[in-house]
């Protein structure tokens, strides 16, 4: 099953200004073929569908979560690691991205003009359902997984390169598109990923190819910090990163989930 955030595009004419202050509504849908029922509730506490029905040529998609926290995993795949000169790690290597760096789909992606390489990361991503915390040896991190959904952990290679750790590489507003659903059914342990620029295949690979899986990696971040629901987690990134470059459009496609597609723009334009 396929769940969403949206807003209705509403063809008008431009607002006054003094309409410009109000923020459209975003609403909740589940996927239903070409159109996308509307949702009443919250998508992890409980909902239930309602009578109004959208065309899905009508809606814009949003992040399918509002997350308090975004934790990544690096080095999750070892070609990945050695095509940046890196061992892999002995134990998951986690890092933040800020809430503020989300994007949403077809949003470009601004290059900030004080780097010089900006790279795509396809990833698989997992939102949090429920809180948890200090997970132990008997219980099951999986449960804990609302659903999952793409992720592009856009990172300025020079300056992670430079900074040494991986902030400000990492933190750029734009620089964490993930949508556009999140799909509760997926079987992570078949999960695919594959990376395009301009249509060409980049990066293609497999959950079954990561270092660590996804029940060893919230279980280490949940003792690590309080998951709670909406949080995101993206799971590593495979080989075949390059920069990015304007005028380029990079798609994220999970198997089973969708594509997540957004332009690319100079920090200028």
């Amino acid at each position: 099953m396929k769940l969403c955030r949206f807003q209705p595009l509403v063809f008008q004419t431009p607002p006054s200004r003094k309409e410009t202050s109000v923020r459209p509504e975003i609403l909740l849908g589940r996927i239903e073929q070409d159109s996308v029922r509307q949702l009443e509730g919250d998508l992890f506490s409980g909902w239930s569908p309602t009578e109004r029905i959208w065309p899905l040529s009508e809606v814009k998609f949003l992040p399918p979560s509002a997350p308090s926290k975004i934790v990544c995993v690096g080095r999750n795949y070892r070609e990945h690691a050695a095509e940046l000169g890196n061992e892999v790690p002995a134990e998951p290597l986690i890092f933040l991205k800020p809430p503020s760096a989300i994007l949403a789909p077809e949003e470009a992606i601004v290059l900030p003009a004080i780097s010089k390489r900006v790279d795509y990361e396809g990833e698989i991503a997992v939102i949090i359902g429920r809180t948890c915390s200090k997970l132990g040896r008997t219980e099951n991190p999986l449960s804990y997984i609302a659903g999952v959904t793409c992720l592009n952990d856009v990172t300025a290679r020079d300056l992670q390169k430079s900074d040494g750790q991986w902030t400000r590489g990492k933190g750029f507003d734009t620089f964490c598109p993930f949508g556009p659903v999140l799909e509760t059914e997926l079987n992570l342990a078949e999960a695919t990923i594959e990376t395009y620029v301009n249509g060409k295949k980049k990066q293609s690979s497999c959950a079954a190819e990561m270092i660590f899986s996804v029940d060893v990696i919230i279980c280490w971040i949940s003792n690590v910090m309080t998951l709670v629901p909406g949080d995101v987690i993206a799971t590593g990134t495979p080989s075949g990163i390059a920069p990015l470059a304007p005028g380029d459009v990079v798609e994220v496609v999970v198997g089973g989930v969708g594509t997540l597609r957004n332009p690319v723009v100079a920090e200028s334009d």
